[in-house]
């Protein structure tokens, strides 16, 4: 049995999607006549009751589309130390956008209101770049899948707000967080001026994730998405995978959450292991005790078929999703209780 642990992404389509897949109908999206992304951009627009949504293959590109939209180059951007849009997509934003970094030492991955407002440059100090972004991130990748108190990000528009700052949220995981927090989605959509959904991860799709923001921004998205090199043409077949994957995909993400718990509470009680961070949805990290090497540990969950991530600086990484059965869970707390 291998077991497979290393992210989210790794899932295959449920027989359920390949069917949705096989039997979609589509069109040349490049002309917009693809009726099935225009059937899930109108979804996920209503889910969020924004005006305009917009399918990317990727949720780097979507990200990156996003901050090129909100920004000119020689601008900065606000952001956690261990966010996705700096850490994790190629440079894309000094590279797509020419754009710097304002890195905020926040907690797991989040950061508060009052961090954004000592972050910002001075609007009229012309030797520093223009701050015009923030970008939040819930869940929080390298910070565990923490999810943001939403009272905090509402100070944080405020702020945004008084600044005149654009507020975009890398909505990776979001959904994890509003299954977590049972929060209505409108809420968000009422707060950020963008957000990107990705499919690819806790819902299970093979590619997509979907821009979705005001129409005075969002209409600059699909010429942006072009420069990217993210125009499709059949891409219906994928969007009836995002389609089924808000359908029947949502309400199960609880279930990937109760077993990361379930592997955190067992990682508690090992020996071997020196500290476990908080888990609230399906990411669990955690750090061993230096008399055991992640390399070493590493290669012995390898021998037993169970594969993990190691983020470096010590940090551990475990994520559950679709495909980890109730007999792989077992297997995997019981081969990480029985470790010596």
């Amino acid at each position: 049995m291998k077991i497979d642990l290393r992210s989210d992404t790794v899932t295959k389509p449920t027989q359920g999607m390949l069917q949705a897949i096989m039997h979609a109908q589509t069109g040349d999206d490049v002309y917009k006549e693809d009726p099935t992304v225009n059937e899930l951009e109108r979804r996920v627009a209503d889910l969020f009751g924004m005006d305009s949504a917009l399918f990317f293959p990727t949720g780097s590109m979507a990200n990156q589309a996003a901050i090129k939209l909100h920004t000119q180059p020689g601008e900065q951007l606000i952001c956690d130390k261990w966010a996705h849009v700096y850490n994790y997509e190629g440079g894309g934003v000094s590279f797509n956008s020419g754009v710097s970094c304002k890195l905020v030492d926040g907690t797991r991955g989040m950061i508060t209101a009052q961090q954004v407002q000592e972050s910002i440059n001075p609007p009229d100090f012309y030797h520093s770049p223009l701050t015009t972004l923030v970008c939040l991130e819930n869940t929080t990748n390298k910070g565990g899948g923490a999810c943001y108190d939403f009272a905090e990000i509402e100070k944080i528009k405020t702020v945004c707000d008084h600044n005149k700052l654009g507020l975009h949220l890398d909505g990776a995981r979001l959904m994890n967080a509003l299954v977590a927090t049972g929060e209505d989605p409108k809420k968000y959509g009422k707060v950020f001026d963008t957000i990107s959904l990705c499919f690819s991860k806790g819902l299970g799709t093979p590619l997509g994730t979907v821009l979705v923001g005001s129409d005075t921004l969002m209409e600059k998205a699909i010429r942006v998405r072009k420069i990217l090199g993210g125009g499709m043409r059949q891409i219906g077949f994928m969007a009836a995978a995002g389609i089924y994957a808000l359908d029947h995909h949502i309400d199960r993400l609880a279930e990937d959450h109760r077993k990361a718990t379930e592997i955190s509470e067992v990682l508690a009680n090992c020996a071997y292991v020196a500290n476990v961070e908080p888990t609230e949805t399906n990411i669990v990290i955690f750090y061993l005790q230096e008399t055991l090497s992640e390399e070493k540990f590493m290669k012995d969950m390898e021998a037993k078929g169970i594969r993990l991530s190691d983020m470096g600086q010590g940090k551990l990484r475990i994520v559950t999703h679709l495909d980890y059965t109730d007999n792989m869970h077992d297997t995997m707390l019981t081969t990480l209780t029985n470790y010596a």
